[in-house]
């Protein structure tokens, strides 16, 4: 095929390749994104590009275009567009492997992905898009490791929770600045549904959502994901590594279940149906992520013999969230996971061959019990762990409001003899080490069936924010009580912004956890704060005293 980069006149033969377009429109609207679209040049890719999901022979390739100035995302608007694509093996297009087109239309707003196969495990590619006479950013990506190959190591960046209103987006710079990541793992939240000005508890806006209303359908959801897209941070952690995502309530709405969610009021907002529906058409138009057999996030990803990374979807099949005082948390009728699901889990884990099972969950499984507490804790806590603000201490939206599920799978942890299982956690705008407990009750004269690593939010509000007081002073109070409470429990940072890293290898998996110097600054500076590890076969975790290097 003729080349639409003009920049590169060397060409290969091309590797076998399977492209797959999904185009898709949501508005970039207003601001100083519109000035940008008005006066650049049509088509232009103001989205930036992506990657995701590898696999040993491939690559999932993402990206924008604009074929007009006024089609935004969401408008549904803009002519149909030629896209070019191609992959190289180094970052000057001398030496390309794969190459495609396809073409972006209004009805997927535009957006293009190319399932990229053929290509050589672990090794970095670069790629990028051309359409017309525009050129988009290049992007770097790697691939997986072999199936079978004994990989040394596998380090991730983790992070969560990223609400455009609370903060910039500095830990996405700070990840895309390293050159030692094979990815970076999104455990949910990615976007927040809320109005602007709407967050729980919210003392300011640092900068405004759009569309400034509550995001309800598929133009809405276009609209959001767009201008998620249009930060420059966000960008550049795209354009530096494949993300590896997962959903969680607020890519939908706030504690969301199959058949609802408790910022979704039937009648004045719509039918839920269709508004998750519309929410899962945008992501998986906007996202470098390749959808599961059922249509969801729940799927798995090998690095080798060294690590499965099991991926779940915590939000289409779970039962309503228990009503206080009900006792239904126990109730085995009640799921978090959905039946199909929690066996795909199981059967997985028991099957695999890898030294570690890493396990992408974005609420926490670890239990919560809670000790005397200062009244004034209680409603911020409730709101950051999903407990009832009555004080019940149950934590209804998580794991602790399944315990059926919880205890199924643990047991076939232990029954199973599944060593080395990582559960690796977002959605609380905490950072936490735990182990994982059969009966917390007895822990640690029981047993601990794995461990938990938990990432604090990239901006969303965290405990000392809700309650509109400095920094690091009564969370400090409440990190001390849930320690006394919860024996499993190794540390907790209820105070911080920021993102983890972490580092797998034979002997141990290690998360190193660093903080941001303010959300609401850009030039935010970051820092490492804390490190924990858990050995082989141990089953615990145990603090380190510095990161790995």
């Amino acid at each position: 095929m003729t080349s639409r980069f003009t920049s590169t006149p060397t060409r290969r033969t091309v590797v076998k390749a399977a492209a797959a377009t999904a185009v898709v429109a949501a508005p970039l609207v207003a601001g100083a994104t519109a000035a940008v679209a008005d006066s650049a040049p049509a088509p232009a890719f103001l989205h930036g590009v992506a990657s995701g999901d590898p696999l040993p022979d491939g690559i999932l390739l993402w990206t924008r275009v604009t074929p007009a100035p006024d089609a935004v995302p969401g408008s549904g608007k803009g002519p149909d567009t030629e896209v070019s694509w191609e992959i190289a093996e180094d970052k000057g297009f001398s030496r390309i492997v794969a190459q495609g087109r396809t073409t972006a239309t209004a009805a997927s707003d535009h957006t293009v992905k190319a399932d990229v196969r053929g290509l050589r495990p672990a090794t970095a590619y670069w790629y990028r898009f051309a359409a017309g006479t525009a050129l988009s950013p290049v992007g770097r990506t790697l691939t997986a490791p072999a199936t079978d190959a004994a990989a040394a190591n596998v380090r991730f960046g983790v992070v969560s929770c990223s609400n455009w209103e609370s903060g910039y987006f500095s830990p996405y710079r700070h990840l895309a600045a390293r050159s030692d990541l094979d990815a970076v793992l999104h455990l949910g939240d990615y976007i927040y549904e809320y109005a602007s000005g709407a967050y729980p508890e919210a003392k300011y806006v640092v900068r405004q959502h759009e569309p400034a209303h509550e995001i309800l359908n598929l133009a809405d959801y276009r609209t959001r994901h767009g201008k998620y897209k249009t930060d420059t941070d966000l960008q550049a952690m795209h354009h530096a590594h494949p993300v590896i995502a997962i959903w969680d309530d607020h890519e939908f709405a706030n504690d969301a279940w199959s058949g609802g969610a408790e910022n979704h009021t039937p009648g004045t907002e719509g039918d839920w149906v269709a508004r998750v529906s519309a929410a899962k058409q945008a992501y998986f138009e906007w996202m470098p992520v390749r959808p599961s057999i059922a249509g969801t996030t729940y799927r798995r990803i090998r690095y080798g013999k060294l690590a499965d990374l099991h991926l779940l979807d915590l939000r289409s099949f779970r039962s309503q969230q228990a009503s206080v005082g009900s006792g239904k948390v126990d109730d085995p009728e009640r799921t978090i996971t959905g039946r199909a699901q929690l066996d795909w889990l199981k059967s997985g884990l028991s099957a695999s061959n890898a030294a570690w099972q890493l396990v992408g969950t974005s609420v926490m499984i670890s239990p919560v019990a809670f000790g005397a507490l200062p009244a004034e804790l209680t409603a911020p806590l409730a709101e950051l762990l999903g407990l009832p603000k009555e004080g019940i201490a149950i934590n209804v939206d998580q794991w602790d409001g399944y315990t059926d599920d919880r205890r199924e799978l643990l047991g076939h942890l232990v029954d199973n003899g599944i060593k080395n299982t990582v559960f690796l956690t977002g959605d609380i705008h905490m950072a936490w080490a735990n182990d994982v407990p059969v009966k917390a009750a007895t822990y640690p004269l029981s047993k601990s069936a794995g461990t938990e690593f938990v990432v604090t939010s990239v901006t969303s509000d965290n405990l000392d924010e809700m309650l509109h007081v400095a920094p690091h002073t009564v969370s400090l109070v409440a990190a001390a009580a849930i320690k006394a409470a919860n024996r499993h429990v190794k540390w907790v940072d209820m105070d911080s912004h920021g993102y983890g890293v972490l580092d797998v290898d034979a002997q141990r998996s290690q998360m190193d956890y660093y903080v941001v110097s303010d959300k609401r600054k850009q030039d935010a500076t970051s820092a490492w704060t804390r490190s924990y590890r858990t050995l082989n076969g141990s089953q615990k975790a145990e603090r380190v005293y510095s990161p790995v290097v």
